[in-house]
């Protein structure tokens, strides 16, 4: 199969928008994908989305694998980091060297920890709603590559593409409604990650591995991940019936 172009590519995060309007829409599917996107388009090494929560506090909701100390490096974000920074500020901020202790003054922890997992430029987009963010986008680098102009203004589209994705079927004039939504999303993401970890320990596996299956089995069946997650811990899905990885 043909590989497709940047301009197709941009194009199918469009058409996946369109498809959000559906009843059946899979939003961690579509965000877990635009973040495979934000690979694939802005030439980095991972992407993720971090959502509020009630509690005002940042969460992972999506990110572009399921490698453990990427997770690890967002979670470290709920409490400090560039996408906390971004959140607040409502600012998108690029090409972080994450090597400066000037540039991470604010979160030196969190810089210690990327550059332990192999990261060393940074980028953040916040998801806009009108004036205020509901979360944050965060791009990372394995060497210190900088983002054009032009692929900033890409990140920050795709990341605005995010919050349509999020909010589009709610009554943005009741922050009330929204802010339950919101939270649901980030219940549904602890739900496959519990779900996850079951599978992982079943097959002696790594949790990647495991939702990778899983994913697999969803898509063959035309069922959402998170329905599945949910089967799997309530026990009404027999997981010997997903193929073991």
């Amino acid at each position: 199969m043909t590989p497709m172009s940047r301009e197709q590519q941009v194009s199918a995060v469009f058409v996946q928008v369109a498809d959000s309007l559906i009843d059946n829409f899979d939003l961690l599917e579509f965000l877990d994908q635009l973040c495979a996107h934000c690979v694939s388009l802005l030439d980095v090494t991972a992407a993720g989305i971090l959502l509020a929560n009630e509690n005002d506090t940042l969460q992972t909701i999506a990110a572009s694998d399921e490698n453990t100390h990427l997770l690890e490096l967002f979670a470290l974000q709920h409490d400090q980091g560039p996408c906390v920074e971004c959140y607040r500020t409502g600012t998108p901020r690029t090409n972080i060297d994450l090597n400066s202790p000037t540039a991470t003054s604010a979160w030196p922890a969190f810089a210690t920890r990327a550059r332990r997992s192999g990261f060393h430029t940074a980028h953040v987009f916040p998801l806009r709603l009108r004036n205020r963010a509901i979360g944050a986008m965060n791009l990372f680098h394995a060497s210190q590559q900088p983002l054009s102009p032009q692929d900033a203004s890409l990140a920050q589209a795709l990341a605005d593409i995010a919050t349509i994705a999020l909010l589009q079927q709610r009554d943005l004039d009741q922050e009330q409604t929204e802010k339950a939504q919101l939270q649901r999303a980030l219940t549904t993401r602890i739900t496959i990650e519990q779900a996850k970890g079951i599978l992982a320990e079943r097959w002696n596996t790594s949790p990647d591995t495991a939702f990778t299956a899983l994913r697999a089995y969803a898509r063959a069946h035309q069922l959402r991940v998170s329905d599945c997650a949910r089967q799997i811990i309530d026990q009404t899905l027999d997981t010997d019936h997903i193929p073991h990885p």
